[in-house]
């Protein structure tokens, strides 16, 4: 149980660190635009894992081209998820785009059933709708609304949605061929590239190539960036494909709607915005619903055996 106990914690920790999120994000877009933060983000994050790999510090194995396949889980998130995200904000709101990617945990459900036979309870099946729930019930109370979000918008921010959902299934089909770090590595020199080539090609197209660097002169979005490069992408990365490896797919996209607690907090905190009653209610959903999925209920022996092997690992 103390190895169970301790996944669990991490997946905790991975849980605060995306929550924070949003709070670098918006800092960081005082200064620059999406494109060129997705840019700056992905380049720092290759460049902190690609360092001890380089320095034989982290041991890679890259004989007979063992990490083409891992390009289909870069191309999944973060070029994909990102990708399609930001162009779907072109059309919405970001708190709209929100509500459609609370849905993560329920595509995880059913490709992980497809592709991995993974099964679920019927308890945890209602608690994955319990905690997509209390997401939406932060987001709708707190104005945010799909009645007017248009057709092309709610296409691209779904199919960034399948895609985080895609990657979580793909990531734990890999889990015994590949490290959590060769994973990692892989995925953040995908985003690196992706990201870099379309900033790039945004500023010589618009002319403002000698602008392009121009952000890193500002504190706000070096910091900010420091965040989302080392801890948001690099050591969120690195959890989360070490947590692929020991929970089933669709628990582990639990803890990124647990996340929206920890930016609520940060919220709170830091930006002064304000505690409502509708933050509880969806607090307590999403925590209800991430406690449900982790619960041995309606498993019978199959749900044991299942903590077994993650207890085993």
């Amino acid at each position: 149980m103390t190895a169970h106990r301790a996944i669990y914690g991490i997946a905790l920790l991975y849980s605060m660190i995306i929550g924070l999120t949003n709070l670098f994000t918006k800092l960081a877009l005082q200064a620059a635009d999406p494109v060129d933060t997705l840019a700056a983000r992905f380049t720092l994050a290759f460049v902190v894992i690609a360092i001890p790999v380089c320095l034989g510090q982290v041991k890679v194995k890259w004989r007979n081209r063992r990490w083409l396949p891992l390009l289909a889980v870069g191309l999944l998130y973060p070029a994909a998820f990102f990708g399609f995200s930001a162009y779907g904000l072109i059309y919405m709101t970001a708190s709209e785009a929100s509500m459609f990617q609370a849905t993560v945990p329920i595509f995880t459900l059913i490709l992980a059933a497809v592709i991995l036979k993974e099964r679920s309870t019927w308890v945890q099946k209602l608690s994955v709708l319990c905690s997509v729930c209390g997401v939406i019930v932060i987001l709708a109370a707190g104005g945010a609304s799909v009645h007017a979000v248009s057709v092309t918008g709610g296409i691209l921010v779904l199919i960034s949605t399948a895609s985080l959902s895609l990657y979580g299934v793909m990531a734990r089909l890999f889990r015994e061929q590949y490290s959590a770090v060769e994973m990692s590595l892989v995925m953040m020199f995908v985003g690196c590239v992706f990201f870099d080539a379309l900033a790039i090609g945004k500023h010589a197209f618009a002319g403002t190539l000698h602008t392009m660097l121009a952000p890193l002169r500002e504190p706000i979005f070096v910091g900010s960036i420091a965040y989302l490069g080392i801890m948001t992408s690099a050591v969120s990365s690195l959890l989360s494909n070490y947590l692929l490896s020991k929970l089933e797919a669709y628990r582990m996209s639990m803890f990124v709607n647990l996340g929206t607690l920890f930016s609520i907090a940060a919220g709170v905190v830091w930006l002064q915005d304000r505690l409502e009653y509708f933050h509880i209610i969806g607090a307590l959903l999403i925590v209800v619903g991430v406690l449900g999925v982790q619960s041995r209920i309606g498993g019978g022996k199959a749900k044991i055996r299942n903590l077994m092997e993650v207890e085993a690992k």
